[in-house]
């Protein structure tokens, strides 16, 4: 464990110093939660446009899995674990390239933008993947760029995010299961994953 936890560490100083003028702004907007709304207003226009009727059932389940993507990593799993964010060990501060809205709380496994944004993203793409696979690159570059935004910010290392990005797969893949259970439950005879346009 000690030996994983200093690889850790060394792989978080060697991305975190990796930084420029030119990033750190990029980098903040990519970790601010609230910029993507639009984004996630166009993937619920997509998303009803798409599937029509089922987006009724779609829509409150992907609100349900990265509640619980996002209250597992940040109010259960950093809670029972507590290990302390990098720049609140003291022996990196001077090391750290820390900038953005500071810190945030005290600890910081696993992840919570990971956990929410790679939920999403395998949500969405295991639904679109039969039409629109464009977007499953799409969504999983943007899911791993606001995942690396939170080691270039100072404020995980590539451990928590690693975590939070398998975290949030997992739940978006069961999310998925069981908007299939669901659909054949609710619309028997009608086939799930090509839903007449």
């Amino acid at each position: 464990m000690e030996n994983l936890k200093y690889w850790d560490t060394e792989l978080f100083l060697f991305l975190n110093g990796k930084h420029s003028e030119f990033l750190d702004p990029v980098m903040i907007f990519l970790s601010n939660r609230w910029v993507w709304i639009p984004v996630y207003i166009f993937l619920a226009v997509l998303v009803v446009n798409r599937y029509q009727k089922r987006a009724w059932l779609i829509i409150p389940l992907a609100l349900v899995c990265v509640t619980i993507a996002d209250q597992t990593s940040s109010a259960l799993i950093k809670n029972i674990v507590q290990r302390p964010r990098p720049c609140y060990e003291e022996k990196l501060a001077s090391q750290i390239h820390l900038i953005g809205d500071g810190c945030g709380g005290k600890y910081g496994f696993i992840s919570s933008h990971a956990s929410n944004t790679f939920m999403l993203a395998t949500f969405i793409s295991l639904l679109m993947a039969k039409r629109r696979r464009i977007f499953v690159p799409i969504l999983f570059t943007w899911a791993f760029l606001v995942s690396y935004s939170r080691i270039y910010l100072g404020v995980h290392y590539p451990g928590d995010v690693i975590s939070g990005m398998i975290l949030g797969s997992f739940i978006g893949w069961l999310g998925f299961r069981l908007y299939i259970y669901l659909s054949k439950k609710i619309w028997k005879n009608v086939e799930t994953l090509h839903p007449t346009s």
